[in-house]
């Protein structure tokens, strides 16, 4: 076997390991794009399924809630950030400022109106 045509198969094993290499940093970065939040988006990239909550209003499990209900309910200030939420996937209840999709909901609301703030 002559040198030539073992640093060919030496350079065609070298091309394959690089290859390889560079889809699994294509499948990692894609993941990486798809679970990414863009700070000040109302959305993440990636599509998702309409999400519904549950909320502990007046001592009483209460829902589903779509998004704009549980807005309405914030709104209505019936749903606070201290109000106690579940979701589908969650494994236990938690405070609304622990769940950052209905925190955002929390902070967007418009604080209540009065006369004397003019």
């Amino acid at each position: 076997m002559n040198e030539n045509s073992f640093l060919s198969i030496e350079k065609l094993v070298e091309f394959g390991m690089s290859l390889a290499v560079a889809r699994q940093m294509v499948k990692s970065m894609n993941q990486t794009i798809t679970g990414m939040h863009i700070p000040g988006a109302m959305n993440p990239m990636q599509s998702t399924t309409p999400q519904f909550y549950y909320a502990i209003i007046d001592n009483t499990q209460s829902g589903p809630y779509s998004e704009q209900e549980l807005s309405r309910l914030i709104l209505d200030k019936k749903v606070h950030k201290e109000t106690y939420i579940w979701k589908p996937g969650m494994s236990k209840w938690d405070v609304a400022e622990n769940i950052p999709e209905v925190l955002k909901l929390v902070i967007l609301s418009p604080p209540p109106f009065n006369n004397n703030s003019l």
